[in-house]
């Protein structure tokens, strides 16, 4: 099959004939359809984050389901299904008790560059390369763990499914989940990339009001308008703090930090007023660290929190959402970006990194 695999970080990616083995127990093999163009792939490819390499990259997805393996029993062959950079168990602590981002399996995964056993279904030129986050969706197939797969209503188009996988259920959810006491209050967003637009939905969904996005770049900011932001702040052309005053003389109660970068999280705990909460969502490169003014912390009571794949529940959230999608209530058709052939995946990253305005996806069998 082809498949876009990173050598090195620094590196483009390189569109090869890879191999890929039948699912093992517990596994599913899926026809990719559609796979979202994340920041978090550009991550391992400038080498902000570690990975194990080489590798074939993709974390957002959605196809069907094409083979299933020994002992399978969650999805059948022909379903639709959106595959998960995170598992769910259902059996670790986390869990077990609610918080199923936080599975223990994904570290297991993250380490390895494997699947759930650690191992991987990938070979090139007869030597083993690794998947990314249990997925790798940017070929033509991959081979997942039916614990990294949802199935979905297959009336959905797989451009819409592939991208509520990652960018929607982090951004919306981070409003459903962590942010659902913001009914009426003021959030300021930071970052208008896919999983800052959609946590504007989900902001507006709850009632948040108002909703400032922030961002550079005016074609996203247009968008955010859009989607339901109520106001919006270029932050290269005018001073947040002097703009936020002029939207309401009360301090804003949240933000949410969609970009990851010790300059915007800083920026998100400046913009809260006394007794507000910050969520963090965006992830850096490794290392990276943001300074945090203690007394402003204690004698404010401000909160910094994290929030890992919109604090959800899968396979119950990724199923709602969809819901809302086909209701009307998600205007998910209106966040795409650009479509693109999987031969044009380093386009595809170019214009990202330009600040391409909408969720990308790339189409690996064609366009249309």
């Amino acid at each position: 099959m082809k498949a876009a695999v990173l050598h090195r970080p620094g590196t483009p990616l390189t569109v090869e004939d890879v191999d890929l083995d039948d699912p093992g127990p517990g596994e599913v093999t899926v026809r990719v359809l559609a796979a979202g163009v994340c920041h978090s792939d550009l991550h391992y490819m400038n080498g902000d984050l570690n990975g194990r390499l080489p590798a074939v990259l993709g974390h957002e997805g959605a196809g069907v389901v094409e083979r299933v393996g020994e002992g399978v029993t969650r999805v059948s062959p022909g379903d639709t299904v959106v595959t998960l950079w995170r598992p769910r168990c259902g059996d670790c602590t986390f869990c077990l008790t609610g918080r199923p981002a936080l599975c223990a399996l994904g570290k297991v995964q993250a380490g390895s560059g494997g699947l759930l056993d650690g191992t991987s279904r990938l070979g090139l030129n007869g030597e083993k390369i690794h998947h990314l986050m249990g997925v790798s969706c940017f070929a033509e197939k991959c081979v997942v763990s039916e614990r990294s797969v949802v199935a979905i209503d297959p009336s959905v188009p797989p451009a819409i499914a592939a991208i509520t996988g990652c960018a929607v259920v982090t951004g919306v959810g981070a409003a459903l989940n962590v942010m659902k006491d913001a009914a009426g209050e003021g959030v300021v967003v930071i970052g208008a990339g896919g999983v800052g637009l959609s946590a504007v939905m989900g902001l507006r969904l709850i009632g948040a009001n108002p909703i400032v996005a922030v961002d550079t770049v005016d074609a996203k900011l247009e968008k955010a308008l859009e989607l339901g932001a109520t106001h919006t702040v270029n932050a290269r052309t005018h001073d947040l703090a002097e703009e936020l005053a002029k939207i309401s003389p009360k301090p804003m109660s949240w933000s949410l930090d969609a970009v990851g970068a010790p300059q915007t999280l800083e920026q998100a705990i400046e913009t809260v007023g006394t007794g507000g909460t910050v969520v963090a969502v965006g992830l850096g490169k490794v290392g990276a660290t943001v300074p945090v003014p203690i007394n402003p912390l204690v004698q404010q009571e401000k909160r910094l929190i994290g929030s890992l794949y919109g604090s959800a529940n899968t396979p119950v959230d990724i199923p709602k959402l969809v819901d809302l999608y086909k209701a009307g209530r998600l205007p998910l058709d209106k966040l795409l970006g650009e479509q693109y052939e999987l031969s044009e995946i380093n386009e595809a990253y170019a214009a990202l990194s330009q600040g391409a305005t909408g969720r990308a996806v790339i189409m690996p069998r064609g366009k249309g």
